[in-house]
């Protein structure tokens, strides 16, 4: 996957996980960007978990990404502790 791929692959994969984590999200664009991208490394490794192979930090496809960034981001949410719902 290209640059390109993965810019859009993350915006998608980071709107969705905004929406469907509940409460407010303080990022703009690029943090949504970023966290699609993130996703999509943690849907890999999730991945690679769950399938016979090897623990691999790849990076997976759009469902994968968005599973991914909806942990990363009820994650990130669990450690700073900024949502309170």
């Amino acid at each position: 996957m290209g640059i390109i791929g993965f810019i859009v692959v993350g915006l998608i994969a980071g709107f969705i996980a905004r929406a469907v984590v509940p409460g407010k999200d303080d990022f703009g664009i690029i943090g949504t960007i970023i966290l699609g991208i993130i996703g999509s490394f943690v849907g890999g490794f999730l991945g690679s978990l769950l399938s016979d192979g090897p623990a691999d930090l790849t990076a997976a496809g759009i469902i994968g990404s968005i599973i991914g960034a909806i942990v990363a981001l009820i994650a990130y949410n669990a450690i700073t502790g900024r949502k309170k719902v």
